[in-house]
């Protein structure tokens, strides 16, 4: 028998209206805000993610599914969303158009990772991209979508964290500050982190190593360093937040772990998933789209993982509407019944409705024991008698009820 590759993992026919509720939910939320849907490529040329991602981050050293085509050109599997978001920006122009472009995807995506609950190889985002504002106004409007997101799918226990990283002015006073700090403690840091240290001494307070994590506690906060202009955008968020009415606790320690991130950063952290609860995380990444050869733009956006986000949802009892079946079950006992139910399952379905019949040969006890399993509303026998008088009986299953029909008003009922 051939399995799944390691990291992957089916979505089952009886599991799947969970996924199609949360992306109904995201959809909806969407729509609430303004933004359109983009749909990406699922693989990229490689140099995209090097340039936008990141050469210090743990997914370009470590992580990415990347090979050469026949053609002999380095491609890789998208890891995360937003550099492929930001490349179709620049490529089709999108800037031409009305600002600010509000966009959100829907996507697989592709870590080589330690498999984890919650966290796979091949994983799914909700994404939101927002392209040309710089105003904090932004900020605060991807948090409160997000907010929004996880509280219509009856999330409570979670707490957001918001930070500033600053800008490429401040960053680099703060950078010397914190490499002095760092450096009487290289040795006893990971080779990832003495990796970093020269490169983007900020990312080591992503690192999740215990002992890397003791040492930076005691980092100097990145934002008693901010200049003028990124402690006044902070500030705005901040007050942009609390008119909204969303809570929110600064976390000095989120750097994220893209290097694209500038000024705001954000997490929506939860207790219910294991040592690693972050389940929706973004920010604002100003320099991306001039990195990948755009225009200078402003842009902030967040992910969040579907995976993970199930997983505390079935850890917490948020509650998913019940997977409904067929509003109608129409039961045969003959050939002839068979033909005639598969007919006006045709005819609900054209219109509307949802039907099913019998393909299995089963006999009538058995049918609406299936009926019952597939959680039919009605079910209509279909038999020499019905057939003969031209009308039917449809019964109820919850109560037992029955309504009489003819068989003219059989489609327009269950429609």
């Amino acid at each position: 028998m051939i399995s799944a590759p390691k990291g992957t993992k089916d979505v089952l026919p009886q599991d799947s209206y969970k996924w199609q509720y949360i992306e109904d939910v995201a959809r909806k939320v969407a729509k609430d805000f303004n933004l359109k849907e983009i749909r990406t490529p699922v693989f990229e040329h490689t140099e995209l993610f090097l340039r936008g991602v990141g050469d210090t981050t743990d997914i370009v050293n470590k992580e990415m599914y990347t090979f050469k085509d026949k053609g002999d050109r380095s491609i890789t599997l998208k890891p995360e969303g937003t550099a492929g978001v930001a490349r179709a920006y620049i490529e089709n122009g999108l800037s031409n158009g009305p600002l600010p472009v509000k966009m959100y995807y829907i996507i697989p995506a592709f870590r080589y990772e330690r498999p984890q609950a919650g966290r796979l190889r091949e994983f799914h985002q909700f994404g939101i991209e927002v392209y040309g504002s710089p105003s904090p106004l932004a900020d605060a409007e991807v948090i409160s979508a997000a907010a929004l997101f996880l509280d219509r799918l009856g999330i409570k226990k979670i707490k957001l964290n918001i930070n500033s990283i600053g800008c490429k002015t401040c960053r680099a006073e703060y950078n010397a500050k914190l490499k002095e700090y760092l450096r009487p403690h290289l040795g006893e840091m990971c080779a990832t982190c003495r990796e970093r240290f020269d490169k983007n001494p900020l990312r080591i307070l992503d690192c999740k190593e215990e002992g890397c994590k003791k040492i930076t506690a005691g980092a100097p906060r990145m934002i008693d360093y901010l200049c003028d202009d990124c402690a006044a955008h902070f500030h705005e968020v901040q007050a942009c937040l609390k008119a909204g009415g969303t809570e929110f606790n600064i976390d000095s320690n989120i750097v994220r772990g893209l290097d694209y991130y500038t000024k705001t950063v954000f997490e929506f952290v939860s207790e219910d998933i294991g040592a690693q609860g972050t389940v929706c995380g973004g920010g604002r990444y100003d320099g991306l789209i001039e990195e990948l050869g755009g225009n200078p733009t402003p842009a902030v956006g967040f992910a969040v993982g579907l995976e993970r986000l199930l997983l505390l949802m079935e850890n917490t009892g948020s509650p998913f509407p019940a997977d409904g079946g067929p509003g109608v079950f129409f039961a045969a006992m003959d050939d002839e019944g068979r033909r005639l139910a598969f007919s006006f399952a045709v005819k609900v379905r054209a219109l509307g409705g949802s039907a099913e019949c019998d393909k299995m040969g089963r006999s009538l006890k058995a049918q609406f024991k299936y009926a019952d399993k597939i959680g039919a509303k009605y079910v209509v026998v279909l038999g020499e008698s019905e057939i003969a008088a031209g009308k039917c009986s449809a019964k109820l299953m919850s109560d037992g009820s029955i309504t009489e029909l003819k068989f003219e008003d059989i489609p327009q009922f269950f429609a």
